[in-house]
């Protein structure tokens, strides 16, 4: 301890194996999920111990991170022989809330194939609070707690925490739900069987795309080769946001095959891109 009272600083203890933040330098997060986690961290929490949560993520000090409903905990390896205990804590919606909001992202058809093809659109904020429930915390949204004695909010270990827990963000988006209580599989298994309704804009529901009656085969053999939807149906998809041109790609499993070891579908995707392009010309 100095003259004046406080704690010097003082060198983390070194460990291997960490969780090591693959972003060596610059902001954390790549996806705009990530990002939009961190610019909220950045804007009510302080500046310079945020950049020594940095360093720590980057130099792996973070021994292992759990997430589940409400909750994150992680032990990261500070200065002292003992590693520090860190919880982050978010508010967790209920069954009848998650009812709610599956039922909401599965009456935007766009939103819906989206998710099920794997992909966090960006519009999906914007469901959550129309239903009153936000996606991402504000700036009393967090319950954080270390072990260390740092008086600071919040300490360096909470920050690479909160960085390690970006990039996993950015791995795997459904995260973000899961710590808001619906795990990826059930959201999934939700929105196949929920077909949607839309919203006409007077309070009247009309059927979803996926509204199609399951009618026995036997019963469909003079018309089978109509559509189960009307064409106007499928053309009235106003108001809704492009479909990526890659979403094909997203939606189905990557074949084992490379070219100069580069997967395939990394290759076909700017040839979707460019085709896409083509179009609009």
């Amino acid at each position: 301890m100095s003259r004046s009272g406080w704690f010097e600083p003082s060198r983390p203890i070194r460990v291997e194996g960490g969780i090591r933040a693959r972003s060596k330098r610059g902001s954390i997060g790549e996806q705009w999920w990530s990002r939009r986690f961190i610019d909220i961290l950045e804007s009510i929490c302080d500046k310079g111990r945020l950049g020594r949560g940095r360093s720590y993520a980057r130099s792996g000090q973070v021994l292992d991170l759990e997430l589940g409903p409400g909750r994150v905990t992680a032990r990261v390896q500070g200065s002292r022989r003992a590693p520090y205990k860190v919880k982050v804590g978010i508010t967790s919606y209920d069954a009848d809330q998650w009812h709610e909001l599956a039922g909401a992202l599965a009456a935007q058809a766009l939103y819906r194939a989206k998710l099920l093809a794997g992909e966090m659109p960006p519009e999906i904020e914007d469901v959550f609070r129309e239903c009153g429930l936000p996606l991402f915390p504000g700036q009393r949204g967090l319950d954080m707690d270390c072990s260390c004695p740092d008086w600071g909010f919040p300490c360096k270990h909470l920050s690479a925490v909160l960085y390690v827990l970006a990039e996993a963000f950015d791995d795997d988006p459904f995260l973000v739900l899961a710590w808001r209580g619906m795990a990826k599989d059930a959201l999934l298994n939700a929105l196949r069987e929920t077909g949607g309704t839309a919203d006409d804009g007077d309070g009247t529901d009309r059927p979803g795309l996926f509204d199609v009656a399951d009618v026995p085969f036997a019963d469909r053999l003079a018309n089978f080769y109509e559509p189960s939807a009307s064409p106007a149906r499928l053309r009235d998809r106003t108001g809704l946001p492009a479909t990526p041109p890659d979403l094909l790609l997203r939606a189905l499993d990557p074949p084992p095959v490379t070219a100069r070891r580069i997967p395939i579908l990394d290759l076909l995707r700017p040839a979707y891109r460019t085709l896409a392009e083509g179009d609009d010309v």
